[in-house]
């Protein structure tokens, strides 16, 4: 893709910046943030991106509310990419859940309402979702046209904003709903990865029989390049791996990477204790998501890092050493 405007909404965050980085040199950007000086505090401090990728970025303030100056960036842009919402990694408070729901639900009824009234509005509207749709499983994989959504917190989140977002009319513009696994590249979620590491807690999460579903951070890119490029698609994506593992295997995978030996295990009650000293909890290492991307393996789409160890590979090679310490 090439000479292409591009909507990020809430694209301050790691994917954020990925995707600034593998689109940012031949396409104008603008990203859609809540506070200008925080993003770029957080763009400063675990950045990969280089001077000539953000030459072609602007940063508009917004607040995922109202409407305001941000909505004539909508006018003639060829992709709105939205991944607004708060970070799950909190306690589950009434407080937090009301917090979570909402950072994805109301941006997401406020694009649409946008793009309803542009002029010219952006011909696809890519929406960020999560795997964790899907219900807790160790028996067998779920996909697109068989997966089995159940009635969580978690769940209830995924189905409130994808409801959201397919209830938005938006006739001239084409939508589709990303269904993302933990996405792994350098930063973000590598970042505690590599912490337990340097502590030597890197063994299995509880039992380690949960399945790990993942996607390396390029792919997640290139499959939006690519759904981009194909217009006769819409509807609803997973973004994962075709190959999940196990925890006690994606554990071990990455103690090889990076040449650590010696690694504890953390039990569930370890988890649980640690989960409330942390403020988080355990469902995000405990559940067991085993998502797989049949609908755009069956259209023809080719990963790169199709495979745990080259993925990771990846990553551990092109980590600034400024993001961990162990190494």
């Amino acid at each position: 893709m090439t000479n292409a405007k591009i909507i990020l909404a809430g694209g301050s965050g790691f994917i954020g910046e990925s995707l600034i980085k593998y689109f940012g040199t031949t396409n104008k950007l603008v990203v859609l943030s809540r506070n200008i000086s925080k993003t770029k505090n957080n763009r400063n401090k675990f950045s990969l991106l280089t001077k000539s990728e953000i030459e072609n970025v602007i940063y508009c303030e917004w607040d995922g509310k109202n409407a305001g100056d941000w909505c004539n960036h909508l006018e003639h842009a060829d992709i709105l990419i939205n991944l607004s919402g708060k970070s799950v990694n909190c306690r589950y408070t009434d407080r937090n859940k009301k917090e979570i729901l909402s950072s994805r639900v109301d941006p997401t009824k406020l694009l649409g309402e946008s793009v309803a009234k542009a002029k010219h509005p952006p011909k696809l509207w890519i929406n960020a979702s999560s795997a964790t749709i899907y219900r807790h499983a160790t028996d067998k994989p779920q996909d697109e046209f068989t997966g089995e959504i159940k009635n969580d917190f978690s769940v209830q989140v995924c189905k409130k904003w994808e409801e959201t977002f397919y209830n938005q009319s938006t006739p001239a513009t084409r939508k589709i709903a990303l269904r993302m696994a933990i996405t792994l590249g350098s930063g973000g979620i590598m970042i505690p990865y590599f912490n337990l590491l340097k502590f030597g807690l890197g063994g299995k999460q509880g039992n380690g029989k949960q399945m790990y579903s993942w996607v390396h951070i390029e792919d997640t890119c290139r499959m939006i390049d690519w759904l981009y490029n194909h217009p006769q698609l819409e509807g609803t994506f997973n973004c994962a791996s075709p190959n999940p593992v196990q925890n006690i295997e994606f554990m071990n995978t990455l103690r090889k990477i990076s040449h650590t030996g010696f690694a504890l295990p953390a039990t569930e009650w370890m988890l649980k204790a640690g989960a409330i000293l942390i403020g988080t909890e355990t469902e995000l290492v405990l559940k067991s998501r085993w998502v797989v991307p049949t609908k755009i393996l069956e259209i023809g789409f080719q990963f790169r890092y199709p495979l745990l160890t080259d993925a990771l590979t990846e990553i551990f090679k092109n980590t600034p050493k400024k993001m961990y310490s162990l190494f």
